[in-house]
């Protein structure tokens, strides 16, 4: 079921990247037809301009100037520079001068610019009858502002479409996390209170045992079981809420867990602690992060087939953190996947929820403010867990 909803939100979240892109696309493809639109409206209103000081430049008294006149000054927002035939400035319009700048310099990198655009035409001027030699000019322009404006428009629209794909996948995975971890503390609070009767009921017959066969050796093993399943139980409640955090050395908290899996573990597999001689202090659950270390060892005796060792060590790093290495000989995991093994319900066991190490994350970051990560892994000669806890001053 879980993997079922991992791949529909996966599949989801592709397809809405896949519309949002497509959605992009269109949008970008529209803005350029309407940039191009606009262009050749302005080169249009360019030549009907150039037509027009053509008309004004040959103009004599019988020339009606009204219209020439309305179509030059009509024009407010094309940038526009006329040049005579050998090059020289005649006309501009549009063309804002920089303050304590040299407007001359200014307008022929002007000119320079719109040329390399390919933006200019000439304006032939035959000689007439009366006597006025055939004259050339040259009209360079460039973009308006608002056609400069539509230009830019569309990439900061693919910037804002960005930025929304961004915050709806990081909204989407928040959701689901915070979805995932409802149904995992959810899912231990109930298994606990489920624990709970048949607990009291085991701890009463243990007793009545106890009274009526008290020389039997099996009593001792029942009730150091049900206090195993008395802590189970505990640690399954403390899931979904803010445990209580208690300064303490860590060296007694690993050597109870270890134990503890030492006495399940095959013998063909060694399992080794090693410590430092000085207390390690650090601010922790001791029943949920003893959890977390037979999570791990626990994880390692599954990954070693035949012989193999698992090695847990405690060492206090240069910046005072807590480091716990877990090492084993096993199977390894590929680095594709180092991520992964945290998520919930991912699992490469026939047999399993995939839970283990996702609440082991969840009881070292969010709870102890640590850190729990693969430290390093080779497929086919083993794996290293570590976690790192901020230490407590050790007075």
């Amino acid at each position: 079921m879980i993997s079922i909803r991992t791949d529909r939100l996966s599949l989801g979240k592709w397809l809405f990247f896949v519309a949002a892109i497509l959605i992009a696309a269109g949008s970008l493809a529209v803005a350029r037809a309407l940039t191009d639109d606009l262009a050749r409206e302005e080169q249009t209103r360019v030549e009907v301009w150039a037509e027009a000081m053509r008309t004004l430049i040959r103009a004599d008294e019988n020339t009606d100037l009204s219209l020439v006149l309305r179509i030059t000054e009509g024009n407010h927002t094309i940038p526009v520079v006329l040049l005579d035939g050998e090059g020289q400035i005649v006309d501009y319009r549009n063309v804002s001068l920089p303050h304590n700048a040299d407007s001359l310099a200014y307008l022929q990198s002007e000119v320079e610019a719109m040329r390399h655009a390919r933006h200019e035409m000439s304006i032939n001027l035959p000689a007439t009858p009366d006597g006025l030699p055939q004259e050339t000019y040259t009209l360079c322009y460039g973009e308006s502002v608002m056609l400069r404006r539509l230009a830019v428009y569309p990439y900061i629209q693919l910037a804002v479409v960005a930025l929304f794909i961004c915050v709806a996948v990081f909204a989407l995975r928040t959701s689901w996390r915070s979805e995932q971890n409802k149904v995992w503390a959810g899912l231990s609070r109930e298994t606990a209170h489920q624990l709970g009767t048949p607990i009291s009921s085991l701890m009463a017959w243990t007793e009545v045992l106890a009274d009526s066969h008290p020389d039997e050796p099996v009593v001792e093993d029942l009730r150091t079981d049900v206090a195993r399943l008395q802590l189970i139980a505990e640690r399954f409640s403390k899931i979904g809420s803010d445990p209580v955090l208690e300064r303490q050395d860590l060296r007694p908290v690993l050597s109870q867990a270890v134990d503890y899996m030492s006495r399940r573990t095959p013998g063909k597999i060694a399992l080794t602690l090693h410590q430092p001689e000085s207390p390690v202090m650090a601010a922790v659950s001791a029943p949920l992060f003893a959890w977390v270390v037979e999570n791990l060892c626990k994880n390692a005796v599954d990954a070693i087939t035949g012989k193999g060792t698992i090695d847990v060590s405690l060492s206090l790093l240069p910046n005072g953190t807590a480091q716990i290495l877990v090492s084993d000989t096993g199977r390894g995991i590929p680095s594709g996947l180092f991520k992964s093994v945290f998520r919930p319900g991912f699992t490469t066991k026939k047999r399993g929820w995939g839970l283990g190490l996702s609440l082991a994350k969840r009881i070292v970051e969010q709870y102890h403010g640590g850190r729990i990560y693969v430290k390093s892994s080779q497929v086919g000669v083993g794996t290293t867990f570590a976690i790192q806890l901020p230490c407590s001053p050790n007075r």
